[in-house]
Parts: structure tokens; C-alpha cells; sequence
């Protein structure tokens, strides 16, 4: 390809030379990959919505309550002492992320991605429902602000505006949880005013998103269009144009034969190019804003079926693949990024797996030292911190299986409730004699409810003899 031809890759499709942006009026799709496309979406549409609501052995599928720092994933309940698994759970997802990427490119973005599947699914639909397709769509847009541009344009906007109010609502549910959404819902807005500002930022956010930036997001603003640049090579498996089966480009003539004429199987129909959401032109290769949506597979399998032609000019194919016609190749890259996720999986399993329902800490008051009792007995003064993970209460005691090492508690009756914290003090007893050179290794037994629930070492200290 020569410079002149690569002066695409200047700009991004929808700014011109002037850094004017270019708006998109994408053709309406349809075919084989856009109706899985539509299955897929409205699937992870129904989750998305829903996972704040269903409840999983009492609590929600997914909750991510920042504020007081309680996180929920398939109804189990993780605390800030599960950040290390937050850490590894980050850590398998970067190396899923770059693994995917590597052999599919980007095609998390065209078919899983929120952003993608909100715009191409919902808001778009209802643009086409109202404006039309793409060249009625490019009228209006030129049209005189008339009865019916208005009306279409307040009812268009509206309807956004509408569904965006439910997305908010829907995100803010994870954050806060359904229960507390549904009173701010239905209370005087006075009375929960954080709460409604949060809302309607984040209606108005989504609203520009999804109504003014919508493909900008994709090519401007998400960081993952750029991490693919550096991840993709030549065996990547990507959308792409077979250049080798389809250059010379030319129209379509009846009753000619292409090979004679020395054309290849592209008709230059443009109809990969007016499909595209993000406005590019995939024959011109791999190119950043492309999101690996298949329109344009579908538009131009379409095509060569109509004329007679082979399908697959447009397929998902890696550039060796077009260059060598040879399939995927399981390259060193590719096995060491596999073996080092399925690491990971492992690791985060066990961990999982191995997860404790409580936590406790035991640890001697800081600023205190040791005291020596009128029968000689020594004390030390211990800060313990509860964490109840499940949803039960617990009456808390502590013992000592040592016979030589007492345990009282400073308050009378500890109750550790579901999913709560309890900070007291207890105070160990030890008898003097039993230390060597000052020092004694002990184990306290925390009992929930007369049962053995954590035993936890620590340290007693007492006069050097």
C-alpha cells in the first residue's frame, strides 16, 4: 500500500482534516453474526438489569457498596481482608484481557462490551425505529427544523433520556444495593438528596454518552483500543479484508468472467464501509477504531451471494491466515499467556475455596506491658477484631486449651453479628513459672455459640527471670 493510501491513518473516520467531528449514520444491519449478536445482547441486557435484584442465599448476585466497603459476587461476601483476592481476581482478568486480545483482537468490544451493546442494541434500534435507516436518517439531519424533525427529535431524545434514567438506576443498585435504591425511589427526594444528585449525574452521563459521544467512546476515550495496538501481531484473528481474493476491486458486470478481466472478488459496493458504526473502511487492513462487530462480514457475505461469489471475503482471519492461507496457529506467545491464566484460575480457586467465614485478630494493646498480679499471676491486655462473613450472629468466647493460660473477656457478653465487625479486649492470665526467659507462646480458641469457630497464636510476655 502506498503513502497516498495510507493517508487514512492520519485521522480517525469521524474527524475530518479540520478536527471537525463527522457524524456516523451507520446502515441497519442484519445477518447470520448480527441475530447471535442480538441473542448475546439481550442475554448479558437481562443480567445486567437483573443481578441487582436476584438474591443468592439471601444476598445479591453482584454488589459493589464502596461506601461501606462490602462487595458481593454470586451471593458471597467479601470485605476489605478479601482485597488480595480482589488483587488476583484484577490480575487473572489483565491477563484474560490480554490473552483474548492476542488471539481474537478486539472482539470483546463488538460483542460483549456495555458500551457497544447499549448503542448498537438499544439506542441505535430506536433510531432506527424513529429516524429510519441511514439515508433517511442523513435526511432529516439536513432537513429544516420542521414539525416532523421536531417531533422526532423530542421523541428520540426523550425516550434516551428515559433509558438512560434506568441504567443509572440499574449501576446505582450496584453500588448501594437494590433495597436501599427502591427507598430512595419512593421517598420524598429531600429526604435522600446524595442520592437523587447520584442519579441524575448519572442519567446525564449516560445520556451523553450514548446520544452526543457514542462511537468516540470506542476510538477516543476507552484505553482498550489502544492496549490492542501493542498486543495484536500477524497471527491474530481479527476482522478482516482477504485483499489477496478481493484486490483489483471493481463493479460487477454480467456475464463476465473476473479472472479474465483480472479483477478480484470485490465489487466496491461499499457496503462493508456504510455498515460500519465506527466509519471506517475495513479493506484498507487493521485499523484501531474497528471493534469487531461483523457487520461488515454480514453486508458483504450478503453481497457475494447476490452476484454469485464465494463468502468469507470479509471473515475472521489472522494476516498470516490471508498471506499463507493457514489456519490459527497456537504460537510460544499464545501457550505461555494460556498456561500462565491457567495458573491464575488455579490459584484463585484454592484461594476461593479456602476462603475463612471469619476473621479474627489478636494482637497485644499497644502502650501496655505486662502486669504482675498480688499471687504473682501475669496479665497482658489483648485488642481483638471480629469479622463475621455469613449472615448469622454469634455469642463470642474465648478459651485457652493451655491450663496454665486464662482468658477473661472485659465485657460480659460479646455478639458478633451477620456480616459485622466487633472490636474488645480481653485480658490473658498466665501463671508465673510457666514462661521461658519472658516469653510464651500461646493459642486462644474463639468460640461462636459454644462452637469452635478460629484458634489464633500470639505471644505472652512477662518478666525476664
Amino acid at each position: 500500500m502506498s503513502v497516498q493510501d495510507e493517508k487514512f491513518r492520519d485521522r480517525i473516520a469521524t474527524v475530518d482534516e479540520k478536527g471537525k467531528r463527522v457524524w456516523i449514520f451507520p446502515k441497519k444491519p442484519k445477518g447470520s453474526y448480527y441475530n447471535k449478536r442480538k441473542i448475546l445482547s439481550y442475554f448479558l441486557l437481562a443480567l445486567l438489569f437483573g443481578a441487582p435484584h436476584i438474591k443468592i442465599a439471601g444476598e445479591p448476585m453482584l454488589l459493589f457498596n464502596i461506601i461501606e466497603r462490602k462487595f458481593v459476587i454470586l451471593g458471597k461476601v467479601f470485605w476489605p481482608q478479601d482485597m488480595y483476592l480482589f488483587a488476583l481476581m484484577i490480575i487473572v482478568g489483565v491477563v484474560f484481557v490480554i490473552l483474548f486480545t492476542i488471539i481474537f483482537g478486539r472482539l470483546f468490544c463488538g460483542w460483549v462490551c456495555p458500551q457497544t451493546i447499549f448503542m448498537e442494541m438499544v439506542f441505535r434500534r430506536i433510531e432506527y425505529w424513529i429516524d429510519g435507516d441511514w439515508t433517511e436518517q442523513k435526511r432529516l439531519d439536513k432537513a429544516p427544523w420542521n414539525k416532523e424533525k421536531i417531533f422526532k427529535r423530542v421523541a428520540k431524545h426523550t425516550i434516551f433520556w428515559i433509558i438512560s434514567f434506568l441504567i443509572a438506576n440499574t449501576f446505582l443498585a450496584y453500588i448501594i444495593g437494590s433495597e436501599e435504591l427502591f427507598k430512595i425511589q419512593i421517598s420524598n427526594p429531600a429526604e435522600h438528596i446524595g442520592g437523587f444528585i447520584a442519579i441524575v449525574i448519572f442519567t446525564s452521563v449516560f445520556y451523553g454518552v450514548f446520544a452526543f459521544l457514542r462511537e468516540q467512546v470506542c476510538t477516543t476515550i476507552c484505553p482498550y483500543g489502544r492496549l490492542q495496538g501493542v498486543l495484536l501481531d500477524k497471527n491474530s484473528m481479527v476482522v478482516a479484508y482477504d485483499n489477496v481474493r478481493g484486490e483489483n476491486r471493481a463493479k460487477i458486470r454480467k456475464g463476465e468472467d473476473r479472472k479474465e478481466a483480472s479483477k478480484g472478488d470485490c465489487i466496491d459496493c461499499n457496503q462493508c464501509v456504510h455498515v460500519c458504526p465506527t466509519g471506517i473502511d475495513i479493506r484498507n487492513g487493521t485499523q484501531l477504531e474497528c471493534i469487531n462487530c461483523t457487520a461488515c462480514i454480514d453486508s458483504c457475505d450478503h453481497m457475494m451471494e447476490s452476484v454469485g461469489l464465494e463468502k468469507g471475503l470479509i471473515r475472521f482471519v489472522s494476516e498470516n491466515g490471508i498471506k499463507n492461507r493457514t489456519p490459527f496457529i497456537w504460537t510460544k506467545r499464545v501457550i505461555s499467556y494460556t498456561v500462565l491464566l491457567a495458573g491464575l484460575i488455579i490459584a484463585l480457586s484454592v484461594l476461593l475455596f479456602t476462603r475463612k467465614d471469619f476473621e479474627t485478630d489478636i494482637i497485644r494493646q499497644r502502650g501496655t506491658t505486662y502486669q504482675v498480679m498480688d499471687d504473682g499471676t501475669i496479665s497482658n491486655i489483648y485488642e481483638v477484631n471480629l469479622l463475621n462473613k455469613t449472615k448469622n450472629d454469634f455469642k463470642i468466647s474465648f478459651k485457652s486449651n493451655d491450663p496454665s493460660v486464662s482468658v477473661e473477656q472485659v465485657a460480659k457478653t460479646i455478639i458478633l453479628k451477620g456480616q459485622k465487625q466487633v472490636r474488645e479486649r480481653i485480658l490473658v492470665k498466665i501463671k508465673n513459672g510457666n514462661l521461658d526467659n519472658g516469653l510464651k507462646k500461646i493459642e486462644i480458641q474463639v468460640y461462636g455459640n459454644g462452637e469452635l469457630i478460629e484458634t489464633i497464636k500470639t505471644k505472652f510476655i512477662g518478666p525476664l527471670l
